[in-house]
C-alpha cells in the first residue's frame, strides 16, 4: 500500500517533489512512521525500485495467463509497461525516476533486472508466436525482441512529446508496424484494435 503509493506520488509530481510527507498523506499514516520504515526518501525510492525488480516476472506470467494468443499478451505487456503513464505529465515524472535509476548506484540494478524481465517476457512470447504460427517460420524472435524492447519505450517518449492520440492505440500501432511484416497472410487481427 505504501509503495504504491509512492508511485502514485511519484507520478504526480516526480521524484523531485516526492517526500516521505505526501506520501504518508496518501496513506493516512503520519510521516514518523515512513521515516521509521525507510529512513529517508531515497531509502522509500529504494525500497518501491527493489519491489518493482521483485514482482517483474510475476506480472509478466499474470499477463499471459490472461491471454491465449501470444502476441495478445504481447500487447498487453506493452500496454501494461506503460499503465502508470495516463498522461504526458506522469509519463515525464516516472521518466525523471528513470534518470535517477540510470544514476543511482543503489537503484540502477533494480532498474536493469525490470528492463532484463521485460526482455526475457517480450522473447518468450515471440518465441511462442512463432510456435503457434501467428509470426512467420524463421522469425528471429531475439532480435525481434531487442526491436519491440525499444519500440515500447521509444513510443511511450514520442507520445509524451508530439501528444498524438493515446498512449494504449500508438503502442498497439507501434507493434503492428514492428510486427507486421513477420505475421503471416491473415494472422495479424490479434494487433488490430
Amino acid at each position: 500500500m505504501i509503495l504504491r503509493a509512492a508511485v502514485e506520488v511519484i507520478g504526480r509530481v516526480g521524484p523531485a517533489g516526492l517526500t516521505l510527507g505526501a506520501v504518508a498523506k496518501e496513506v493516512g499514516l503520519v510521516p514518523g512512521t515512513l521515516v521509521q520504515r525507510f529512513g529517508s526518501k531515497h531509502g522509500l525510492m529504494v525500497a518501491v525500485a527493489e519491489r518493482s525488480a521483485a514482482e517483474a516476472d510475476a506480472r509478466y506470467a499474470r499477463l499471459r495467463e490472461g491471454h491465449p494468443s501470444p502476441l495478445a499478451a504481447l500487447a498487453a505487456l506493452a500496454a501494461e509497461s506503460m499503465a502508470a503513464m495516463a498522461t504526458p505529465e506522469t509519463f515525464a515524472n516516472h521518466l525523471a525516476f528513470l534518470c535517477l535509476d540510470l544514476t543511482d548506484p543503489q537503484l540502477r540494478p533494480y532498474a536493469l533486472a525490470v528492463h532484463e524481465s521485460q526482455g526475457r517476457a517480450i522473447r518468450a512470447l515471440l518465441d511462442e508466436a512463432v510456435s503457434a504460427g501467428e509470426l512467420r517460420a524463421g522469425t528471429d524472435p531475439a532480435a525481434l525482441a531487442e526491436s519491440v524492447q525499444a519500440i515500447i519505450a521509444g513510443t511511450g517518449l514520442a507520445w509524451a512529446l508530439d501528444r498524438r492520440d493515446t498512449l494504449p492505440r500508438r503502442l498497439r500501432a507501434a507493434l503492428h508496424a514492428v510486427l507486421s511484416p513477420h505475421v503471416p497472410p491473415g494472422g495479424g487481427a490479434v494487433l488490430e484494435e
